[in-house]
Parts: structure tokens; C-alpha cells; sequence
């Protein structure tokens, strides 16, 4: 049965999980002590990064469970509330990724295509108290996951009939209730952050490419870095988000309606499988994305604004970039 299939693809990977999650923990844990021991005075791009270095890392937390959980033969034993918990965090900080990376692009967005407008307008109290509601925010559109998940016992095969699932999405009989929620984490959580980080990634490339005080190599560079942001989502977050809402239409009876049903449930089951292990992989590679290369390119920005300025400007410029 495509039962089968599937839970043995699970147990077969179950270790990515436990890879990830150290990649995540020593990648994120580094960042943040990096964050709070050397990155002194904390200006408004630090911020961003410093939530989303703690975001990444309760998500991590959230894969060690997922991991033990998928090992030969695949029970979940943690007890309902766990699952729930389990399933709230992943959410929250899935969402909480999204969207302190949107706000990062938008914040650089802003200080080098309108420097003088930023300049004494935008503070680190704002990226404090815009932090603040991004967690109000991710933590209300991820509540409803402490309702939807559930345990349940496979029917298909009795031979798996001891066995416990923690279902992340909702049972069949929700799906018609956890569909239009599912859709909308795909619209407001995945497609509004994508949309605000592609615009302030575009706004800073033109900026560079017009600005004739910057070499080509380093134009070259912003590219690279430019390009990453985009590629990042989508190659783990909008694959993820259309795989997941594709297999709930499968599971519906929606999209695999018809012969070979069985088959293309199937196919559609492990490319959302291979969606969700490449999502989790967003989590180790931030902290080099906005721990280490983030400081490269405004270097670059900053460096050519202030070749041929005034010594008032080239203050201002310099403001702007600590």
C-alpha cells in the first residue's frame, strides 16, 4: 500500500532530521553568541538577525522529536500534547524565518536606497517593537496547529495497527476546515514575506548597479548575495508550501481523483517529503547568510556611497552602515 511506502521513506531519512539539527544548533548557537558578546551597539540589522537566529534555533528543537519519531519502526510516543507542541513550534518559527528575512531585506532596503531618509528616522527601538509584533504575529496565524494536530492509528495495513502517528496538518475528516488555513499560511506566511524580500532585494540591486562609485567586482558580489535571498525561498519555502497544499488536495480526493490515483498520490506524497527536508535546511544556512556575508555587502554599499561625498555625507553614510 502507498501507506507503506511512504512511512518507509520517513524511517529511511529520519537521520537528515538529527544532521540538521546539529547544523542548526552549532550554526545558530555560534550566531547568537557572536550577536551578544562582540556586536556592540546593536543597530536595527543586528536585531533582525539576533530574532532570527533565535527563531531558527527553537525550530531546530522542533526536528529532534520529528527525528526519533521517524526511526524504524515509526511511532510517535510522546503523548498528544507533545505532538501539538511539537507541531505549534514548527510553525511559529517556520513563519518567524519568513518574515524576520523580510524584514532584514526591507530594513537594508531602505538604508541604502533611501540613506538620508533613514538616517535619525529608523532606530534600533523600531526594530525592536517591529520584532515584537512579528513574534505577535507568527505566534497567532500558528495557533490554530494546536487544534488541527492529532494523534492518529493507520487502518490500510493491520500489521501497523500498534502504531501511533502525530499528524502535523489535521485528520481527514478536518481537511475540509484545515484547507482554507493552509492556503492562507501559504499566502500570508509564505507568498507576502517572499514578495516584500524579492522588491527589497531587486530595490538594492538596481541601486548597486546604478551607482557608478562602486567597481564591478563588488557589484558582482552584491549580486551573489542578492541572488541567495531569493534563491533561499525558493528553493525551500515556496516548494514546501506548494507540495504541502498539493498532498492535502491528494488527500482530499481533489488532485489524485483518478486512475492511477494510488500512484500519483504517491509521487506527490514523497516530492512534499523531499520539500520538507529541504525546508528544514533554511535553518543552517541563515546563520552564514546573516551572520557573516550581510556585513560583506553593506560594506561594499556603503564604501562606494561614500567615494566622491563630502565630509558631512560620508558622516552620514557611516551612520548608516554601523
Amino acid at each position: 500500500m502507498a501507506e507503506d511506502d511512504m512511512d518507509k521513506f520517513q524511517e529511511e531519512t529520519w537521520f537528515i532530521l538529527i544532521l540538521q539539527f546539529v547544523g542548526a544548533v552549532v550554526g545558530n548557537g555560534f550566531a547568537i553568541f557572536r550577536f551578544v558578546a562582540r556586536e556592540r551597539p546593536w543597530h536595527t540589522g543586528i536585531i533582525y538577525s539576533f530574532n532570527l537566529a533565535i527563531s531558527d534555533l527553537l525550530y531546530a528543537l522542533s526536528l529532534l522529536p520529528l527525528a526519533f519519531y521517524y526511526r524504524t519502526p515509526k511511532t510517535w510516543t510522546y503523548g498528544l500534547a507533545v505532538c501539538k507542541l511539537d507541531r505549534f513550534i514548527f510553525f511559529c518559527n517556520l513563519y518567524g524565518s519568513t518574515f524576520f528575512v523580510a524584514c532584514i531585506s526591507l530594513n537594508r532596503c531602505v538604508a541604502i536606497v533611501h540613506p538620508f531618509f533613514a538616517h535619525g528616522r529608523i532606530e534600533p527601538r523600531h526594530a525592536k517593537l517591529l520584532s515584537g509584533a512579528v513574534w505577535l504575529l507568527v505566534v497567532t496565524i500558528s495557533a490554530p496547529t494546536l487544534d488541527f494536530s492529532v494523534l492518529s492509528e493507520p487502518t490500510n495495513n493491520t500489521n501497523l495497527t500498534n502504531r501511533t502517528n502525530c499528524i502535523g496538518s489535521a485528520h481527514t475528516d478536518q481537511l475540509p476546515n484545515y484547507w482554507p488555513y493552509s492556503l492562507f499560511l501559504f499566502a500570508f506566511g509564505c507568498g507576502l514575506p517572499f514578495i516584500i524580500t524579492s522588491v527589497s532585494c531587486g530595490a538594492v540591486l538596481l541601486t548597486v548597479l546604478r551607482n557608478r562609485n562602486i567597481t564591478m567586482a563588488e557589484k558582482r558580489k552584491v549580486k551573489v548575495l542578492v541572488s541567495m535571498v531569493v534563491v533561499l525561498y525558493i528553493i525551500f519555502y515556496l516548494p514546501y508550501h506548494i507540495l504541502r497544499n498539493l498532498n492535502l488536495s491528494c488527500r482530499m480526493g481533489k488532485f489524485c481523483h483518478n486512475q492511477p490515483s494510488e500512484d500519483r498520490k504517491l509521487l506527490v506524497h514523497t516530492l512534499y517529503q523531499i520539500a520538507k527536508f529541504l525546508v528544514h535546511f533554511h535553518i543552517c544556512i541563515h546563520p552564514l547568510l546573516y551572520a557573516a556575508l550581510v556585513h560583506s555587502m553593506q560594506e561594499y554599499c556603503c564604501s562606494g556611497c561614500r567615494r566622491g561625498k563630502g565630509v558631512e555625507e560620508k558622516n552620514v553614510e557611516l551612520k548608516l552602515c554601523n
